[in-house]
């Protein structure tokens, strides 16, 4: 992918954490609206690759553009508001608000929890807010206690959150974790159109969640990029069959 038409570039990224080469040179692309599958075994890196995009791990060397612009070690505050919203693996959610609540309280320009469910709700954020739980699905549960929704439904609501936040560029690591195959296969459906309006990047370890969805995948091992393409090409590739479908004993049909 040309780089000047992404809106996410990394280059040449290196981690370093007492020592250790987490992230050993690594390059990512990402176009606009693109969904990138990022897989590869415990310990290569994907996590860290999020953490350095988001200002959470410190970057050795290398570079992290955004829409163009350098943003390599900014605060993850900064990196936020600039437009890049991240999903970690366990939901970070407000078991004791509604799910409308907790969209209400991402919203991009809204701060604190008292302040933001005290003020007046004007009609474009309950109308946004509407918009991004029938993106997540949740619709009919906008008004339910999070505490009450499955661990699948939890995880739509963070996702929802991130939504509310308007970022270009979404960021989600593992996030069919701990899910049903039919929560599993729902959250596909989600992403997918997730990315008609935004460019999304997915840590994933379930194939067939993979398959569903990528557009893209690229492979890391120890730190290094091993190839990227299509599903197809990298599940014939006889290196990552070596260091990972193989290991995993993942059918490559």
């Amino acid at each position: 992918m040309n780089s000047q038409a992404s809106v996410l570039s990394v280059k040449d990224l290196k981690v370093v954490f007492s020592g250790f080469k987490a992230l050993k040179g690594v390059n990512l692309d990402v176009g606009t609206n693109e969904i990138v599958t990022i897989i590869g075994p415990n310990g290569a890196g994907k996590s860290t690759l999020l953490d350095a995009i988001v200002g959470k791990s410190p970057v050795a060397s290398g570079h992290v553009y955004y829409q163009g612009q350098d943003i390599t070690n900014k605060s993850p505050h900064d990196i936020a508001r600039m437009g890049i919203g991240r999903k970690f693996q366990n939901p970070n959610v407000y078991n004791e608000l509604s799910v409308f609540d907790n969209i209400l309280l991402a919203l991009k320009g809204t701060h604190g929890v008292f302040s933001s469910i005290k003020a007046k709700l004007t009609t474009a954020k309950k109308d946004k807010i509407i918009s991004v739980l029938d993106r997540i699905g949740l619709l009919e549960q906008g008004y339910a206690k999070v505490s009450s929704l499955s661990h699948g439904q939890k995880q739509w609501v963070e996702i929802g959150m991130v939504l509310a936040q308007d970022p270009a560029v979404v960021l989600l690591d593992e996030p069919t974790a701990g899910m049903t195959a039919d929560e599993t296969y729902a959250t596909g459906e989600i992403i997918k159109t997730i990315a008609t309006s935004h460019s999304v990047v997915v840590i994933e370890h379930d194939m067939e969640f993979v398959k569903q969805i990528a557009q893209r995948l690229v492979v890391l091992h120890q730190g290094e990029k091993l190839t990227e393409g299509s599903v197809a090409e990298v599940q014939s590739n006889p290196k990552v069959i070596e260091v990972y479908l193989g290991r995993e004993q993942i059918d490559a049909a």
